[in-house]
């Protein structure tokens, strides 16, 4: 799950469009930082993994540019905050909420190191 960049494929059960400006992703670090773009502006915040299955992001922080992507950052970073759980299988990872609502739908695209 760690130092993968995970790219949001559906929001609230919606498709994400194809980006317009920049590519939406998370990318959650080993020292509990998350960060990405919301598909306008770059975040970064600290998340939690206390658990297996358990996952939650904290405040995260965000420039605020306008585009025309700003509905799809808002639903990603909705999705993102209302996170209280999480499944992987395979390269699919799935964000769920209270009582197992789920919230998105990513697929990893997989950081290669020199």
């Amino acid at each position: 799950m760690r130092n993968t960049r995970w790219v949001p494929r559906t929001l609230a059960g919606h498709p994400v469009a194809p980006p317009t400006d920049g590519e939406p992703y998370l990318l959650l670090r080993a020292d509990s930082a998350a960060e990405g773009n919301g598909a306008c502006n770059r975040f970064r915040g600290p998340y939690t993994a206390p658990g297996p299955g358990q996952l939650t992001f904290g405040p995260l922080l965000s420039t605020r540019m306008a585009c025309p992507a700003l509905p799809t950052e808002t639903a990603f970073l909705k999705a993102l905050a209302q996170t209280r759980t999480y499944q992987i299988s395979g390269d699919t990872l799935r964000l769920l909420g209270a009582n197992q609502a789920s919230l998105a739908r990513l697929e990893a695209v997989y950081l290669h190191r020199k």
